[in-house]
């Protein structure tokens, strides 16, 4: 069953620091890891290439305000001839020994995240109250969340006893030339294309909170690689990948534009 949620190939990662070292030594301890940082920053995919990396299952969550307990944990489904309990993937992941990602944590109701605290301290395990069992975790099992606390509010945060239970990761976007470097070995395209992207990215992250909520991620950068890539004008491209899906304001839009435009023309 495990072979189900194992990474078959390397994910593509380029360490920061030494980020990938404390992260083996979190998970050694089995400690509850939290990783923050802004959107498409690599969260993710970090996770990911470590899962691969020490050969563990991984079980990804999307978290959202709709998640119930019952989605993370499991419930009772009606059948012809009779009811059957159907784990969650949370119960999943501690019976086999899996690394459970729970993605954008502060998306899901505090109602619900509360279940998660009997897995990360010294207990290690999590009650099934409707189904009457205590699932004492396997010795592999690890608790992974991730949020971006630029979205932080007093409605949208964790409590700090659900924090105060995990070591942290804070990531951010690569500096510049290793961005460019990454934007690169992703999708195939030129180092100099790469950087011309990166340097549009840092243009419109100079404009969080100036008109954006959010800057263009290194995700979105390597959209607009892919597309370039596929023999899409750069111009194009970028507008396509880089402005159009973070604002609809006419003038950062047109700011955008005339950064890609110097940039490019």
């Amino acid at each position: 069953m495990t072979t189900d949620y194992r990474i078959a190939h390397e994910p593509y990662y380029q360490p920061l620091s030494n980020e990938v070292a404390l992260y083996e030594a979190a998970y050694k301890a089995r400690l509850p890891v939290m990783v923050k940082g802004p959107t498409g920053c690599g969260k993710s995919r970090f996770i990911e290439y470590l899962a691969w990396k020490l050969g563990k299952p991984l079980i990804t969550v999307a978290c959202n305000e709709d998640m119930t307990a019952s989605d993370l944990v499991g419930r009772y489904l009606l059948e012809a001839h009779g009811t059957r309990w159907l784990d969650g993937p949370l119960a999943t992941a501690a019976r086999i020994g899996a690394i459970c990602y729970l993605d954008e944590i502060v998306e899901a109701r505090q109602d619900t995240t509360v279940v998660i605290h009997p897995l990360t301290d010294h207990r290690r395990q999590l009650p099934l109250e409707k189904k009457g069992e205590l699932i004492k975790a396997h010795p592999d099992f690890q608790l992974v969340i991730s949020y971006n606390p630029g979205y932080q509010s007093l409605m949208k945060d964790l409590k700090q006893s659900t924090k105060q239970r995990f070591v942290g990761f804070d990531f951010d976007y690569p500096p510049p030339e290793l961005e460019a470097s990454i934007v690169a070995t992703e999708t195939g395209i030129t180092l100099a294309d790469a950087t011309r992207l990166v340097k549009i990215g840092g243009t419109a992250r100079a404009l969080k909170g100036h008109g954006l909520d959010e800057g263009i991620s290194t995700r979105l950068l390597v959209y607009a690689a892919t597309l370039i890539q596929n023999e899409v004008a750069p111009t194009d491209a970028c507008r396509m990948a880089l402005v159009r899906p973070i604002t609809d304001d006419a003038d950062i839009r047109a700011t955008l534009d005339h950064a890609i435009d110097a940039v490019f023309g």
